[in-house]
C-alpha cells in the first residue's frame, strides 16, 4: 500500500490534490492528505497546499489530525505567515475533552519553530502543565523546553520554569522524567543556571519515581542523579544501595547510566567499609552482561568498560576470561578486548593471558596478530614477574620464522631491554639470526639500536652494522637516525670508521654534530651519547587522571566512546558542561554539623554557580583554540558588576565578574568603596598628608625597582613529551606578566605548529597571545620565548592556590603539565596604600583574619630588606622603631583587586622576622608568606 501511495503521489498534480483536499467526503480528503505526506516523504514541494492542508484540521479524526500536525511542523518554518492560521485551531485543540489530542496539539505547537506562533502558546502549555491527565502534562514539560530553545526570555518571563520545578513533586513519575528531562536539556544551555536544584528532598522524589519509570525516563532520572553531590558517606550509601536494582535491568543505557551514578558515588565511601566490597562485586555481572549483545553494543560496552577499568580495577579483576576474544568478533572488538586484557594482567592471571596472547599470534588477521605481539611486550613491563615468561614467549614466536610476527616480536624485545637492561641480553643471538628477514623500518631501526646498545657483547657487531650501511641511502629517515646514532656509539666502543654522506639535511646536520663533538672532546661524546638511558614507563597510554575523572561522569555517553571531554567534539557552549566525581566526606562532616557547611566567613563551602569546580584539565586544555586572542577586552559596566566569590572560601565579594557572551569570562578588580572596603583603596591610592607624609617613602604610588625572577626549572621533561622539554619561570615585566619558556627538542624529528593554552586557575591568568615559536624547532635545538600573560581568563579554585594547568600543542601531539607561580606575579605596581587608609582597613578586616608566620634566619636590615621587596610591588607606607626592633607596615594589591596588609618585625638581637598578615581573603595569606621568603632569600 505504501509503494502505491508513493507512486501515486509522484504521478498526481497539485491541481488534483487539491481538488481531494477539499472534498467533502471524510475517507477522500484523509487519503488526499496521506497523499501529500507521502510526496513531502520523498521530497516532493507541497508547500503549495498549505492552506488547503491546515482546513483538514477541524476534524474529530485522530488520524487525520496527527498527519495535517506532521505537514505544519514540516512546513511552518518556510510559511510562517499561513501558519498562524492554525493557532485558534491548536487553542482548540487544547482543550479538547480527549487528552491524546490535547497532548498532540501542544506538542505540536512546540515543534513549529516560528517567533509569531510562540506567544500564543504560552496560555495553552499553561494550561497543559496544569492538566489533569499526566499523558498531557508530560507532554507539555517536554515542550518547555523547545520553547525555552525557541525563546528562552519568554519562557522565563512567562513562569513555565519555576512550573518545572513543581513537576518534580508530580505524583506520575512519567511526568517526573521529561520534568527532569526538561530541565537538564535547559540546563545545558544555561550551565551557570541551578534550574534542578537538587537536594536530600527531592533526591528522594527522583529515587521513588525511578522504579516506576519507562526505561528512557528512567535514564533522565539516572543521569540527573549523578549531577549531585551527597552530603556524606551515609546519604552516598543510602543513593548506591537504591540505585543498584537498575543494574539488572534489560536496557544497556539504563545499566551505564547506573553504573555512571554507582561509580561517582563510591569516591564518597570509605574503602574499608563493607558496604564498598559488595558494591565492587555487584557492579561486575551487569558489565559482563553487555558483552553478550550484538558487536556494535559490545564496542560500546568495551569502551566504557575500559575507563571502568583504568578507574577501578578491581571490579572485574576475577572476569579476565570474559575479555578473552572469540573468533568471530569484528575486529574493533577484539582491539579493545585486547587492551583490556592488559589492563587487567597482574601476577595471578599473567600465565592465563600469555598463553592466549600466543594462540591470538597464530591468527590470520595481520593487525590483529601484531597487537598481539605487542600486547605481549607490554604485559612484561607492566608485571615485572612475568618478564621473563613473556620473552620466552616472544622467542617462540620469532621461532615460527612468520615475517610480521618476527618484526612485532624484535620491536617489543627492544622495549623490555629499555625496561630491564642488562638482563635478557642471552636472546640477542637469536634476534641476529633473523637479520636478513627485516623489511620493515620499525623493526630494522630496533634492531639497529639492540646491536648499538650491546655492542660490547656482540662479537660481529661491525659486520652487522656493515650489513645495515650497505642500503643506507634508501632507508627510512627513522632507520637512518637511529644508525646514526648507533654508529656514534659504536665508534667510542670500538673507534671505527665514520658514517656514509647522506642527501637527508637532517640526518647530514646529526652527523655532522657527533662529528664535531667526537674531533672535539670524545669523553663529553662518550657521556652524551652513552649516558644511562631513563626506564620507560609501565603504562604509557593511561589516560591522564583529571581527564579520566570527567569521562567517568560521562560514561553512556558518546564522551565514553570516544575518551574525549564532550568539548572536544560538541560545537558551541550546548552540552559541554564540566564534571568531576566528588571528594570523600566523612559521615561526622555532614551538613548537620555546624562546621560542615559553613567556611571561612560563613559562606557555603559549594562552589559559586559561575566558577567551575576544578577537575576541567583536559576538558579544557584538548579543545586548543590556535586563534590569536582578541585584541581588546571588553569593559565592564558598574551596573553590571556581580560580587562574586573568587577562591570559593568566603572572599565578601572581593572580586567582580562579568560573563560576556561567549566563554571568556573577565576578573575585575573592585573600585574604592565597593564591596565594604574603605574608600581609597581602587585605582590609585588617595595621596596622604601632614604626619601621613612624614612616613611615606614612596610619595604615592610605589614603583617597582626589579623584581626577583626565579630560576628556570623543568615542567615538561622529554620522556613524557616525546621528546619535546619544557622548562620555564614566571616573570613581571613593565608591569606586564610574562612565562619564560625553553623549548627544547630532544626526538627525532623536527617540531612545527606551537600553540599553548591555559586551564582555568584562580586568578584567571591566561596568554596574552600565540606562542611566538617563529622557526621550526629541530633536533636537540632550544628555543627561549616569552609569553606575555593577562589575568582575564577563566576562573577556577585550584589546589594549590598558585596551580596552573598548562596544554602545550605542536605537530606531534598535545601535552599537559602543571606548574605553581609565585604569587608576587600578580602584586600590582599601584598597590601603595595611603597610611590613613592603610590605618582603617586594617580596623576594618576582622582578627581572625590576620596570621602570623615566622620568616628564619635572615641578617638584613630594615631598609634593606624594605627596598628588596618594594622591588617586586611589596609597598612599605610606614616605618616605626620600637623597643629595639623596626616595625614595618606594608601592602599589596593583587591583579584581581584582593588587598593584603602585613606587619614586619625586624628585630637586630634576633636572625629571625616575624610577618603578620591580614586580608579579606585568608587563603591568599600563606602563598603571600611564601613569597616574603622567597624575596627576602633571593
Amino acid at each position: 500500500e505504501t509503494n502505491k501511495l508513493y507512486c501515486t503521489s509522484v504521478k498526481c498534480c497539485i491541481f488534483e490534490l487539491k481538488a481531494e483536499l477539499n472534498s467533502d467526503k471524510k475517507e477522500k480528503k484523509k487519503e488526499a492528505v496521506k497523499k501529500v505526506i507521502a510526496s513531502m516523504t520523498v521530497g516532493k514541494d507541497v508547500s503549495a497546499l498549505f492552506p488547503d492542508v491546515v482546513n483538514c484540521m477541524q476534524t474529530d479524526n485522530l488520524e487525520l489530525k496527527k498527519l495535517v500536525y506532521l505537514y505544519l511542523m514540516n512546513y511552518a518554518k518556510s510559511q510562517p505567515d499561513m501558519a498562524i492560521m492554525a493557532v485558534n485551531t491548536f487553542v482548540k485543540d487544547c482543550e479538547d475533552p480527549n487528552p491524546l489530542i490535547r497532548a498532540l496539539a501542544v506538542r505540536t505547537m512546540g515543534c513549529i519553530r516560528v517567533d509569531k506562533i510562540t506567544e500564543y502558546l504560552c496560555e495553552p502549555l499553561r494550561k497543559c502543565l496544569k492538566d489533569e491527565d499526566p499523558y498531557v502534562r508530560k507532554t507539555a514539560a517536554v515542550c518547555v523546553a523547545k520553547l525555552h530553545d525557541i525563546n528562552a526570555q519568554l519562557v522565563e518571563d512567562q513562569g513555565f520554569l519555576d512550573t518545572l520545578k513543581d513537576l518534580i513533586s508530580d505524583s506520575n513519575p512519567m511526568v517526573v522524567a521529561n520534568a527532569v528531562a526538561a530541565l537538564s536539556e535547559i540546563s545545558e544551555s544555561h550551565p551557570n543556571c541551578n534550574l534542578l536544584d537538587l537536594n536530600p528532598q527531592s533526591i528522594n522524589k527522583l529515587l521513588t519515581a525511578l522504579n516506576e519509570c519507562t526505561e528512557w525516563g528512567q535514564i533522565f532520572i539516572l543521569d540527573c542523579l549523578a549531577n549531585y553531590t551527597p552530603r556524606d558517606d551515609r546519604e552516598s550509601q543510602s543513593i548506591c544501595e537504591r540505585v543498584t536494582p537498575r543494574l539488572s535491568h534489560a536496557n544497556s543505557a539504563v545499566v551505564l547510566s547506573a553504573v555512571k551514578v554507582l561509580m561517582k558515588f563510591m569516591e564518597m565511601l570509605p574503602k574499608d567499609l563493607d558496604y564498598y566490597g559488595t558494591l565492587l562485586k555487584k557492579l561486575a555481572p551487569p558489565l559482563v552482561t553487555l558483552l553478550s549483545a550484538e558487536p556494535e553494543l559490545q564496542y560500546v560496552a568495551l569502551r566504557n568498560i575500559n575507563l571502568i577499568v583504568q578507574k577501578r580495577p578491581e571490579i572485574l579483576k576475577h572476569e579476565m576470561k570474559v575479555f578473552f576474544v572469540k573468533y568471530n568478533d569484528p575486529i574493533y572488538v577484539k582491539l579493545e578486548k585486547l587492551d583490556i586484557m592488559i589492563r587487567l594482567a597482574s601476577q595471578a592471571n599473567i600465565a592465563q593471558v600469555l598463553a592466549e596472547l600466543k594462540e591470538y599470534a597464530t591468527e590470520v588477521d595481520v593487525d590483529f596478530v601484531r597487537k598481539a605481539v605487542r600486547a605481549i611486550g607490554r604485559c612484561a613491563i607492566k608485571v615485572e614477574q612475568s618478564a621473563e615468561r613473556c620473552v620466552s614467549t616472544l622467542l617462540d614466536l620469532i621461532q615460527t620464522k612468520v615475517n610480521y610476527v618476527v618484526q612485532e616480536a624484535i620491536v617489543v624485545i627492544k622495549d623490555i631491554f629499555r625496561k630491564y637492561p642488562n638482563k635478557y641480553e642471552s636472546v640477542i643471538a637469536t634476534l641476529c639470526e633473523n637479520l636478513d628477514s627485516l623489511d620493515e623500518p620499525e623493526a630494522r631501526a630496533a634492531m639497529i639500536w639492540i646491536v648499538g646498545e650491546y655492542a660490547e657483547r656482540i662479537d660481529n657487531a661491525d659486520e652487522l652494522l656493515e650489513s645495515f650501511l650497505e642500503g643506507f641511502h634508501d632507508e627510512s629517515t627513522q632507520v637512518s637516525e637511529t644508525h646514526t646514532h648507533t654508529h656514534l656509539q659504536h665508534v667510542l666502543h670500538k673507534h671505527t670508521q665514520n658514517t656514509p654522506d647522506s642527501d637527508n639535511p637532517d640526518l647530514r646536520d646529526r652527523g655532522y654534530i657527533y662529528w664535531r663533538l667526537l674531533s672535539t672532546d670524545p669523553v663529553a661524546a662518550k657521556e652524551v651519547v652513552l649516558a644511562e638511558k631513563p626506564l620507560i614507563s609501565e603504562e604509557t597510554d593511561l589516560i591522564e587522571p583529571t581527564l579520566l575523572e570527567e569521562l567517568i561522569c560521562h560514561i553512556g555517553s558518546l564522551a565514553s566512546v570516544y575518551h574525549k571531554p564532550p568539548n572536544a567534539f560538541v560545537e558551541g557552549s550546548r552540552g559541554v558542561q564540566h564534571k568531576r566525581l566528588p571528594a570523600r566526606t566523612a559521615s561526622g562532616e555532614s551538613a548537620e554539623s555546624p562546621d560542615a557547611g559553613q567556611s571561612v566567613g560563613g559562606v557555603s563551602d559549594a562552589p559559586p554557580a559561575v566558577i567551575p569546580s576544578q577537575g576541567d584539565l583536559l576538558g579544557d586544555l584538548l579543545n586548543l583554540d590556535l586563534a590569536p586572542p582578541s585584541a581588546s577586552v571588553p569593559v565592564v559596566p558598574a551596573s553590571m558588576q556581580m560580587g562574586v566569590d573568587l577562591l570559593g572560601g568566603g572572599l565578601d565579594s572581593l572580586v567582580g565578574l562579568h560573563r560576556p557572551s561567549g566563554s571568556q569570562y573577565i576578573a575585575v578588580g573592585l573600585a574604592g568603596g565597593t564591596g565594604g572596603m574603605p574608600a581609597g583603596l581602587g585605582g590609585t591610592p588617595a595621596m596622604g598628608g601632614g604626619l601621613g607624609d612624614l612616613f611615606d617613602l614612596g610619595g604615592g604610588v610605589g614603583m617597582a625597582t626589579g623584581s626577583y625572577v626565579p630560576p628556570k626549572a623543568v615542567w615538561l621533561p622529554a620522556m613524557k613529551a616525546k621528546g619535546l622539554e619544557i622548562s620555564g619561570t614566571f616573570a613581571r615585566r613593565g608591569g606586564g606578566i610574562h612565562m619564560d619558556l625553553s623549548l627544547t627538542n630532544n626526538a627525532m624529528s623536527i617540531m612545527t605548529d606551537f600553540a599553548i593554552q591555559f586551564n582555568r586557575n584562580s586568578f584567571g591568568l591566561a596568554p596574552a597571545g600565540p606562542l611566538q615559536v617563529l622557526t621550526p624547532l629541530a633536533q636537540n635545538q632550544t628555543i627561549d620565548v616569552s609569553l606575555p600573560l593577562n589575568t582575564n581568563g577563566p576562573i577556577m579554585k585550584m589546589e594549590p592556590l598558585n596551580n596552573l594547568q598548562v596544554a602545550v600543542k605542536n605537530n606531534i601531539d598535545v601535552f599537559y603539565f602543571s606548574c605553581q607561580y609565585p604569587i608576587s606575579l600578580l602584586f600590582v605596581e599601584d598597590g601603595k596604600m595611603d597610611r590613613q587608609v592603610f590605618l582603617a582597613t586594617w580596623k576594618d578586616i576582622p582578627s581572625e583574619n590576620e596570621t602570623q608566620y615566622q620568616i628564619k634566619d635572615f641578617h638584613l636590615n630594615s631598609d634593606a630588606a624594605s627596598t628588596k621587596l618594594q622591588g617586586s610591588n611589596v609597598f612599605t607606607v610606614a616605618k616605626r622603631t620600637v623597643d629595639a626592633q623596626d616595625l614595618l607596615y606594608q601592602s599589596i594589591k593583587l591583579t584581581n583587586g584582593i588587598w593584603a596588609l602585613a606587619e614586619l618585625r625586624i628585630q637586630s638581637i634576633t636572625p629571625n622576622y616575624m610577618l603578620a598578615l591580614k586580608c579579606r581573603a585568608p587563603e591568599v595569606s600563606q602563598y603571600i608568606c611564601q613569597c616574603y621568603e622567597l624575596l627576602l632569600r633571593n
